[in-house]
């Protein structure tokens, strides 16, 4: 008789841990995604004009959002309905699949405010680039537009690639009599290419992000050894520039390419050395990586900058009216 090997126990403490430290990256990762988005929503509410970096940020911090909420799923999956004799069960594959799918999208919106980073920073000598720059800073609305159809379109064949090989499996394991071993094969074939077809649909964008990000760091290198033959001084706008756009991408590649690896390696622990401890940490990981990125883009953006320091002023003021009261309990009557 064939046995199939159990995923091995996690001490209920380990888990209430994860589940704790999983919960609370969710809440930071609502919190600075949703503080994105609402600022530059109250501007479309109001009927302001929203600047085409407002909107790719409006769009990512949308992904994201749906991302820290996959990932808490997946935390809860794994907690609480991860079978021992089950392993790869068809929720855990529908949520690992859609993580998948929603940080393909926001990998496209990143590659957009990239080239909206290089066409705004960059000064281009020839006229061909410079016709090209020109046209990517008018058309990032109809950029954001095709990224949105473009990760549709990958979602449709992300998903009839899953089913498709979900219902062979399920074919499979009928004609095979039901063989526990075989049908674990199948499934885990299944799983890895159904990983493997939406990690290679992310190529494309992937290499755009990489090319204007180099341009990005050719044009900064340039812009130093300029500076240095003219003697300027170190308060200079355009390598201001350079250096927020560029800490914003290169956080983004580093957090990224960390969150792809511990994605990757969440699928071997999973389906070959069933531990389920080491995948928690690869989850713990993928939810730290959108989190990080958030605030940088925060600390590097003007707009959300003055919105987090309106807030802190109003939490101040609000603190110190209320000590004031306290200290001085005649002071509501006397107003």
């Amino acid at each position: 008789m064939v046995t199939l090997t159990h995923i091995g126990s996690v001490p209920s403490e380990v888990r209430n841990a994860f589940l704790f430290f999983s919960v609370l990256e969710f809440a930071v990762g609502i919190l600075v995604n949703a503080f994105i988005f609402l600022v530059n929503f109250r501007d479309l509410v109001r009927r302001q004009s929203l600047s085409h970096c407002d909107l790719v940020l409006l769009s990512l911090s949308l992904t994201r959002l749906a991302l820290h909420g996959l990932l808490l799923l997946k935390a809860i999956q794994l907690t609480h309905f991860q079978r021992l004799r089950d392993p790869l069960s068809f929720s855990y594959q529908t949520i690992m699949v859609l993580w998948m799918i929603v940080n393909q999208a926001g990998l496209w919106f990143t590659t957009c405010l990239s080239l909206l980073y290089c066409s705004k920073i960059v000064r281009f000598s020839h006229a061909f680039l410079l016709r090209a720059a020109s046209w990517i800073s008018r058309k990032i609305p109809q950029m954001l537009l095709s990224a949105v159809v473009l990760s549709c379109v990958c979602t449709l064949l992300c998903l009839w690639d899953f089913f498709s090989g979900s219902h062979f499996s399920a074919v499979t394991r009928l004609l095979t009599n039901n063989s526990t071993e075989l049908n674990l094969n199948i499934a885990k074939l299944s799983v890895f290419h159904s990983f493997l077809f939406c990690c290679l649909a992310s190529i494309p964008s992937f290499l755009l992000f990489l090319v204007s990000s180099g341009v990005l760091v050719f044009s900064l290198g340039r812009h130093v050894r300029m500076m240095r033959a003219k003697t300027r001084g170190s308060r200079d706008p355009s390598l201001e520039a350079h250096t927020r756009a560029l800490r914003s991408l290169v956080s983004f590649f580093c957090l990224y390419v960390l969150s792809l690896c511990a994605a990757l390696f969440s699928v071997p622990l999973l389906m070959l050395w069933y531990s389920k401890a080491g995948v928690m940490v690869c989850v713990g990981i993928m939810a730290a990586c959108p989190s990080g990125h958030a605030v940088i883009l925060i600390s590097g953006n003007a707009k959300l900058r003055r919105a987090v320091d309106t807030i802190l002023l109003w939490a101040q003021s609000s603190l110190r009216v209320r000590v004031d009261h306290k200290t001085d309990p005649r002071m509501p009557g006397l107003c």
